[in-house]
């Protein structure tokens, strides 16, 4: 009787090692740009003492205006007298009557309140203001401000 030596098996297991490690890499750079991505008109935001809110599942319809008073709705630049048509075009048909505002801190009030007035006449039935949280650690409440 002769014996067969397990040497000469073709070995059939793919070593998948390499592909698990590049797939990790892949990951964690997708997560560290993923969230410097989301942001799409560059505004400074106001900052305020407030909890963060959930994120919601449907798509979010956000009101920018950046320093030069120019009106974004969500990426795309809008004039500011045609903003309450195009909004009224784009909630027609959607479940959710929510917008977020955001403004840059630099923008005049009455600039300010007048999209918001243009925002309320589209039909918009909630309305947030998005801010920059405070840093607590650099101003408690009741302490001045660091120069």
């Amino acid at each position: 009787m002769a014996m067969r030596s397990n040497t000469d098996d073709l070995m059939s297991d793919i070593n998948v090692t390499p592909f698990v490690d590049v797939m990790l890499v892949l990951l964690i750079i997708f997560m560290v740009t993923a969230p410097m991505m989301v942001q799409g008109v560059d505004v400074s935001l106001p900052e305020a003492t407030s909890k963060a809110l959930p994120p919601s599942e449907e798509e979010q319809l956000v009101i920018t205006i950046n320093k030069d008073n120019q009106v974004y709705i969500n990426d795309f630049q809008v004039r500011p007298d045609i903003l309450r048509e195009k909004l009224i075009k784009i909630l027609d048909g959607r479940e959710s009557r929510a917008v977020y505002f955001r403004a840059d801190r630099d923008i005049s009030w009455g600039m300010g309140v007048h999209i918001m007035s243009e925002i309320k006449g589209a039909g918009i039935e909630k309305l947030g203001i998005v801010t920059e949280p405070v840093d607590r650690k650099e101003k408690e409440p009741g302490q001045k401000a660091k120069s």
